[in-house]
């Protein structure tokens, strides 16, 4: 008697939630890199002011991922600066290792910015000096996401166990930027996650449709609203190519319009009325008197 056994090497099926995408949309994901690359700029010249050595920020990639992938992907010691969001349940946070934070309190006080080995907590100074760090960051991420970032932001706590910092639930959907630091010699990577729920409503629909059924009404009104240059012009003559080269100052042109015939109203170079000149106030002017069919 032959025992089949079940194959257990088939893939298990995940639940996906069209409501809650994972990935981001195109449109949005540029708005947002574009954003980002702005708070790099910005952060890396507050560096430079604060820590008072040349600094470059590169914002490297956007994404959207679970708080659990997010945290999963951090080193497990590592300073997270956790972020309070007004009414807002889950925190965004900004997390880059601790050997540079710390680079960057000694180049503060006067040393030379030499690497510590390992990781470690911060002193009381040192939290201290970071946390102002942050402060002057979250100045610079609210000036750059703008409009994106609508609920205020302000520093909570630092945390250093990128296991046990629980920022957000296991499957809260993060906006996640990378970052490339470079502070004088020292070269280090950052991440900022922002909850999604906070920045997405501003982005507005991915690809926003209109109904066609008043198709006609919508170009109607838009051809409407469109400026077109409108001229008078008289009636075109002829002439031959020697009679233009050879025109000096003082000749006379004869043009076959008569004197009672009212000019040609044009836009965009076809005639659509006549009109007669006028004057309104100081400036020239024309009165319609016949219009084209």
């Amino acid at each position: 008697m032959t025992i089949l056994q079940a194959d257990t090497s088939a893939p298990e099926a995940q639940v996906y939630d069209f409501r809650r995408p994972t990935t981001l949309a195109r449109e949005h994901s540029r708005v947002l890199e574009l954003a980002f690359e702005t708070f790099a700029r910005q952060w890396a010249t507050q560096l430079t002011a604060k820590v008072r050595v040349l600094s470059q920020v590169t914002c490297e990639w956007v994404a959207m991922q679970t708080y659990d992938e997010y945290a999963a992907s951090l080193p497990a010691t590592t300073a997270m600066v956790l972020c309070e969001l007004d009414g807002v349940a889950p925190k965004g946070v900004i997390q880059f290792p601790t050997t540079a934070a710390l680079s960057w309190v000694n180049v503060m006080l006067g040393g030379h910015g030499a690497p510590t080995e390992g990781e470690r907590t911060f002193t009381q100074i040192e939290h201290a000096l970071v946390r102002r760090l942050m402060d002057d960051a979250l100045e610079d991420l609210r000036y750059s996401l703008g409009s994106l970032l609508v609920t205020p932001i302000a520093v909570d706590a630092i945390q250093y166990n990128s296991q046990f910092a629980q920022a957000a639930a296991t499957a809260e959907l993060m906006i996640v930027a990378g970052f490339d630091l470079r502070v004088g010699d020292n070269v280090s990577s950052a991440t900022l996650a922002l909850p999604a729920v906070v920045l997405l409503p501003q982005l507005g629909e991915t690809n926003p449709t209109s109904s066609a059924e008043n198709a006609r009404e919508l170009v109607d009104a838009q051809l409407a609203h469109v400026p077109v240059d409108v001229s008078l012009r008289l009636a075109p003559a002829s002439v031959r190519p020697s009679v233009v080269l050879g025109l000096a100052v003082g000749d006379l042109l004869p043009l076959p319009h008569p004197q009672h015939r009212p000019f040609d109203l044009a836009v965009g170079g076809h005639p659509v009325a006549e009109a007669a000149l006028g004057a309104s106030g100081s400036r020239l002017a024309c009165v319609i008197v016949r219009t084209e069919d």
